[in-house]
């Protein structure tokens, strides 16, 4: 039996968590609201939480709750919704803090538990967690039954501990999870062999275990003087990419030194671990907002825990809170072999805040301290095509290719990229051959078809050809209007004005408000006779921001008409093909 370790079922998953947010997580997940709080509450404040709070903005949210309680604070729900955004911001003593003062105005709080739950354990107040879980406060099952086995761990009941995780795996869709948790706590107590017993798959069946269970286990067959086996597994997990902290543990299990295990050093941690695993289980299943809520509280009770640091910034993001990520994500030590991955995801943040310069400065850092990553390489190389620095982008392009001397397949996007970045300096040859060497790579691509055979039939070359592969990028893409816009263009450059029409209509109806694609749709229906219609579609083009230099082509086009545009331009119409004559 195989025991997966990373996701529970839908089903399984509401049965876990039965904890909801107060306010803004409510009206993403049903169209029930919460009622306005009575009493003398300044009513602008509480507003503008509610708004703050329904945009992630946590930090604006817990402001205003805590200013509006200023004015009512005996309001529960006013302090609930105040605790949402301080467990949020990871505050988790002022969450616990105004979740004693609503219990002693006998409110009743899902978020409270929560809180206090947390609270004793940061605590490592065990005997309290352990009264306050078998006296009903909870979070959910999942949460509850792993918590109350790590306190027993932490009380120094070791026996009842490892009872708890027992019954708990005979819990179905609770296996995985009991069993994980059972080896990290053995591996706690020193018993290596019967954590291994267990991630090995030998007491139960396999566990597919996720990225951090598979350190988990490579510390304890480093503990066991199993240093051969752990290297095997990490070659197995991690295959040969340099990933640092893959490399970091080969090299000092090369050198014959005995890893500590730190997955969980204390019951603390493992309570940080069971919070953690809820993070990972409602990730891309629940409100982000609750993904950040138990990734947050993971990181307050093990601040060193890297997967939750880079968990809580990741959601961070996207709640478009990105100056907040911005700031985790800079908490993580440049000693840590994680650091690329949090600089990566900080130099995204800033350039998602609209601090480009900032994050492509973060980048260059990155290069010269980790230039040995490729996608290091090429994270900096797309933030600076993006840019439209060119130049920059292609050499940055070309350190990335020099660490993958023999491409594999997955390198095709790297020389479809580097393509591009020719192709608009204008270095057609290299561009060209940048574009069929990613086809090589990865055969009927259609973005490179499509991109290639455009950027023939602007040039007027091998318009055959270049027509056969947006023909083929269509096929895949039958419904990318930027990919229709190519073939209906290039039966445009062949003269084959009426062919171009059906497509091209198509193209508008899917890019509506593309500025190229309305502009070809004008020139094709005056190519058709159609002028007033051309004029029509030319000045919506306008009303959709193109380019400067299109915007000035495209005003001498209603000015002179289409004809005198391209004279001036020294090219002359395609004579028109019927379709015909092409066979068709």
């Amino acid at each position: 039996m195989t025991l997966a370790l990373p996701r529970l079922t839908a089903a399984a998953l509401c049965a876990a968590f039965a904890l909801a947010p107060p306010l803004a997580a409510q009206e993403t997940a049903t169209p029930q609201t919460e009622a306005a709080p009575e009493g003398p509450v300044n009513s602008g404040a509480y507003l503008a939480a509610r708004s703050a709070e329904a945009h992630g903005d946590f930090r604006t949210a817990a402001g205003w709750f805590d200013q509006s309680l200023q004015a009512d604070p005996t309001n529960t729900a006013l302090m609930d919704g105040s605790i949402f955004a301080h467990l949020n911001l990871g505050n988790l003593d002022t969450a616990a803090q105004l979740s004693a003062q609503l219990r002693d105005l006998d409110g009743k709080s899902d978020l409270a538990d929560f809180a206090l739950i947390a609270h004793d354990a940061q605590t490592e107040n065990y005997e309290a967690l352990i009264e306050r879980l078998r006296a009903g406060d909870s979070v959910g099952p999942l949460v509850d039954q792993l918590t109350l086995a790590w306190a027993e761990v932490g009380a120094g009941r070791m026996s009842e501990a490892l009872a708890h995780f027992d019954e708990m795996a005979r819990n179905r869709g609770f296996e995985a999870y009991a069993l994980y948790h059972k080896a990290l706590a053995l591996a706690l107590a020193g018993d290596f062999e019967g954590a291994e017993h267990i991630l090995s798959g030998k007491a139960a069946g396999p566990i597919n275990l996720n990225r951090r269970g598979v350190i988990a286990l490579v510390q304890i067959l480093s503990q066991l003087e199993r240093n051969d086996e752990a290297l095997a597994l990490l070659d197995k997990a991690f295959g040969n990419d340099p990933e640092p902290q893959a490399e970091a543990l080969r090299a000092r299990l090369r050198a014959g030194e005995s890893i500590p295990f730190d997955t969980a050093r204390s019951a603390r941690e493992g309570i940080a671990e069971v919070f953690f695993t809820l993070a990972t289980l409602l990730n891309g299943e629940s409100d982000p907002a609750l993904v950040l809520m138990n990734s947050r509280t993971a990181l307050v009770l093990k601040p060193d825990h890297t997967e939750a640091l880079l968990l809580t910034a990741a959601t961070l993001e996207q709640l478009q809170q990105y100056d907040l990520a911005v700031e985790v994500y800079a908490t993580l030590p440049a000693d840590n072999p994680a650091y690329y991955s949090a600089e990566l995801g900080r130099a995204d943040a800033l350039y998602a805040a609209g601090r480009k310069d900032a994050a492509v400065e973060v980048l260059q850092s990155l290069v010269r301290s980790h230039g040995n990553l490729i996608g290091v390489q090429a994270a900096l190389a797309d933030m600076l095509r993006r840019e439209d620095r060119w130049q920059e982008a292609l050499s940055a392009y070309d350190a990335a290719l020099a660490l993958a001397p023999q491409p594999a397949r997955e390198h095709w996007l790297l020389f479809f990229s580097r393509g591009i970045c020719a192709e608009r300096l204008g270095r057609f040859d290299a561009s060209d051959a940048d574009f069929r060497r990613a086809l090589e790579l990865n055969p009927g691509q259609p973005q490179v078809l499509n991109y290639l055979g455009y950027s023939l039939v602007e040039r007027g070359r091998d318009l055959d050809e270049a027509l056969k592969m947006i023909e083929q990028a269509v096929a895949a893409q039958p419904d990318a209007g930027y990919i229709i816009d190519s073939l209906a263009w290039a039966y445009f450059q062949l003269g084959r004005y009426q062919d171009a029409l059906a497509p091209m209509e198509k193209a508008s109806l899917l890019e509506p408000v593309d500025p190229v694609v309305t502009d070809h749709l004008g020139d094709v229906y005056w190519m058709n006779g159609r002028q007033r219609e051309a004029e029509f579609q030319w000045h919506r083009a306008l009303s959709f921001g193109p380019e400067e230099k299109d915007a000035v082509r495209i005003r001498k086009k209603l000015d002179q008409g289409l004809e005198a545009v391209l004279a001036a331009e020294g090219t002359s119409k395609p004579p028109a093909v019927s379709s015909a004559e092409n066979g068709n």
